[in-house]
């Protein structure tokens, strides 16, 4: 892959060798984030676990402190007070049945996460093949399958993310914009990690955590130390 300047630039800063404390690797990202529109602040985790077995399967979600700069767009599957209940806090979309071919036929997909009522899951189920592989099928895990709908949406706005195991065992998840401040972005860096080390498979032999990296959209990988956790 070619680099242009910028990026050539922005990596002679990083020394790939090293493995930064959290805060001095959250300083650097922000620092190396030098597109010309707010880049998001990453974080890759590669574990040492084997998604293949269900008993090592990581998934679940964390709200971050201070969001992730990003407005996202909530679709809920909800039938009778659970409609209102869902467009009184502050849904995008409402509906059931009716949403179907508009999904599979039509190829809509204008939301960010879906949540749904355990009643409606079956209405939901047809939408697998679209919805699965781009990671939007609702789960009781993160907590997008409930009856509280209202909660539901209400810590997606503030700042909700799931993160899951992809097929090489890494977790990938934004932790806020490179225009937040060091705090901000320490702090849902920390948030995450702490979700992340007490979701640790208890099965799990050998080590956890076997490299962090932190990265804007545009910018160079930097290395995380994983002593502390």
């Amino acid at each position: 892959m070619k680099h242009g300047k910028k990026y050539k630039e922005a990596a002679k800063q990083v020394d790939r060798m090293t493995a930064y404390e959290p805060a001095d690797a959250v300083a650097l990202a922000k620092k190396t984030a030098v597109a010309k529109f707010d880049e998001t602040i990453e974080v890759h985790i590669r574990t040492g676990c084997d998604g293949r077995h269900a008993e090592q399967q990581i998934r679940g979600a964390v709200v971050l402190p201070n969001g992730t700069g990003k407005t996202v767009k909530v679709l809920v599957f909800a039938k009778g007070d659970k409609v209102n209940e869902a467009e009184a806090a502050g849904a995008d979309y409402v509906g059931g049945e009716e949403l179907i071919p508009r999904i599979q036929n039509d190829g809509w997909l204008d939301f960010d996460v879906v949540v749904a009522t355990p009643d409606m899951m079956g209405v939901v189920g047809r939408l697998g093949k679209v919805l699965g592989p781009k990671g939007l099928m609702p789960n009781p895990k993160a907590g997008t399958v409930t009856m509280d709908v209202t909660k539901a949406i209400n810590d997606i706005k503030a700042g909700k993310i799931e993160y899951r195991l992809d097929k090489s065992n890494i977790i990938h998840v934004p932790i806020g914009k490179a225009s937040f401040t060091e705090e901000k972005l320490q702090e849902n860096f920390n948030a995450l990690m702490e979700a992340i080390v007490k979701a640790k498979p208890s099965v799990l032999k050998g080590q956890y955590l076997r490299s962090i990296t932190l990265t804007s959209t545009m910018g160079p990988g930097i290395k995380v130390s994983t002593a502390k956790f």
